[in-house]
C-alpha cells in the first residue's frame, strides 16, 4: 500500500483552512502539521490531532512533511517559500506569488537554483470548467477574441478587514487579492496583454488601498477586455459567487460574470454556454446556445493532486513562478495606469526565460 504523503499547511487563516479541509478529503495525503504561532491555529491543530509548529525552522527540523502549502500574508511569501525550497521541500504557494516584483524575482531565482517544485496556487486553472473553456478557445470555437467582459462584485463585511494586511498597500485591495485571478484566466485563455488602462477608487472604504477599479486591456494577439471589480459592491456577479468552487465559504448564484465574444461565437462562464450563429454571424439572426460538456470536480483537490505529482515525479508546474509573476507585472501596470490616468505598456522582460 502506498505510503501517505504528509503536507504541512503554513498559515491557518481562511485559505489555509480551505487547504486543510481539502487534505482531509483526499486519499494518499495527510495533514502533517500546521505552522502558525497564533492561539487559534494551536486550537485547530489540537482538534485535528496534528502538531502545531511555531515557525518554518521548526517544520524543516521536524522532518514531518514532504511538501508545504504556504498560505501566509503576501509580504511573507518570498522569505517563507525560499527557506522551504532551500531545505528541499516542494511548495504550493498561494497567489499572488509575492507582494512586489522584486520579491517575486528573488523567488524565481531560488526556484531556478534549487530545482525544487514550486507551484503557484491559481486554483482556477485546475477547475474542469476552466480546462474545458481553455480547450474550446484554443480549438477555435469562438474564433479570434474581439472583446471580453469580466465582473467581480464582492461585498466583503467589515470583519474581513480586521486583518491589517488587507488594508495595506502592496498586500491588500481587490486588485491584488481578487483581480489577480481574473488576469490569470484572461492570459491563460487569450495570451499576453500589451497595454492596460485603469481607474480606481477608495471612496467606499477610505482605506489606503482601492476598493473598486475598472480596467481595460489590449491583448498582444488582438482583442480587448474590460474588468470591473469591487470589494464593496453588492451583487452575485463574480466567479467566487457563481462557480461553486468553495461551497463552504461562498454560495453559488446562477449568473455569468465572464463573457467572451469572438469572431465566430460567444462563450460565457461558469455555465460554459457557447453561443453560435447558424451561419455567418448576423446580429439579426438568433444565436444557438450549446453547453460544453464537463465533469465537475473540486479544483482544490485537483490542485493538490497535481502538487503531489510534482513531489513524486517532478515535472512542470501548471502555474509556474514566472507565469504567476507575469500576473504581478500586469497588476503593477494596472495600478500605475490608475495613478497616472495614462495607458501603460506591459513589460515582461524582467522574467527572462524558463529554465
Amino acid at each position: 500500500m502506498p505510503v501517505s504523503i504528509g503536507i504541512a499547511v503554513i498559515g491557518a487563516g481562511a485559505i489555509g483552512r480551505t487547504h486543510i479541509e481539502t487534505l482531509a478529503r483526499m486519499q494518499g495525503l495527510h495533514l502533517a502539521a500546521i505552522v502558525d504561532p497564533m492561539p487559534a491555529a494551536q486550537a485547530l491543530a489540537e482538534s485535528l490531532n496534528v502538531p502545531c509548529l511555531p515557525d518554518i525552522a521548526s517544520l524543516i527540523d521536524s522532518g514531518l512533511a514532504r511538501g508545504a502549502v504556504v498560505a501566509t500574508p503576501n509580504e511573507t511569501h518570498e522569505p517563507v517559500s525560499s527557506a522551504l525550497l532551500r531545505a528541499g521541500l516542494p511548495v504550493l504557494l498561494e497567489k499572488p506569488i509575492a507582494e512586489s516584483l522584486e520579491a517575486a524575482l528573488r523567488l524565481i531565482a531560488v526556484g531556478d537554483e534549487t530545482g525544487i517544485p514550486l507551484l503557484i496556487g491559481h486554483h482556477r486553472r485546475h477547475n474542469p470548467i476552466i480546462r474545458a473553456a481553455h480547450d474550446a478557445i484554443k480549438a477555435g470555437a469562438i474564433g479570434d477574441l474581439v472583446m471580453a467582459t469580466v465582473t467581480c462584485s464582492l461585498a466583503k463585511p467589515d470583519s474581513y478587514f480586521e486583518a491589517a494586511w488587507r488594508r495595506t498597500p502592496g498586500a491588500g485591495g481587490p486588485l491584488l487579492i481578487n483581480l489577480v485571478h481574473e488576469i490569470d484566466l484572461l492570459r491563460h485563455f487569450f495570451g499576453e496583454i500589451a497595454v492596460v488602462q485603469a481607474i480606481s477608487s477608495r471612496d467606499r472604504r477610505s482605506f489606503a488601498v482601492e476598493d473598486t477599479a475598472a480596467v481595460c486591456l489590449r491583448f498582444v494577439g488582438g482583442g480587448l477586455a474590460t474588468l470591473c471589480i469591487s470589494d464593496a459592491a453588492v451583487g452575485p456577479w463574480a466567479w467566487d459567487l457563481s462557480a461553486g468552487e468553495n461551497p463552504a465559504r461562498f454560495p453559488a448564484h446562477l449568473v455569468t460574470p465572464h463573457l467572451y465574444a469572438g469572431s465566430r461565437a460567444g462563450l460565457s462562464l461558469p455555465d460554459l454556454a457557447l453561443w453560435q450563429p447558424p451561419g455567418n454571424p448576423d446580429w439579426t439572426v438568433e444565436l444557438q446556445p450549446q453547453r460544453l460538456p464537463v465533469t465537475l470536480a473540486d479544483p482544490y483537490e485537483a490542485q493538490l493532486a497535481h502538487f503531489v505529482d510534482l513531489i513524486r515525479d517532478g515535472g512542470t508546474p501548471r502555474v509556474s513562478a514566472r507565469d504567476a509573476t507575469a500576473n504581478l507585472i500586469l497588476l503593477d501596470a494596472i495600478r500605475l495606469a490608475a495613478e497616472t490616468g495614462q495607458q501603460v505598456a506591459v513589460d515582461l522582460s524582467p522574467l527572462g526565460t524558463e529554465s
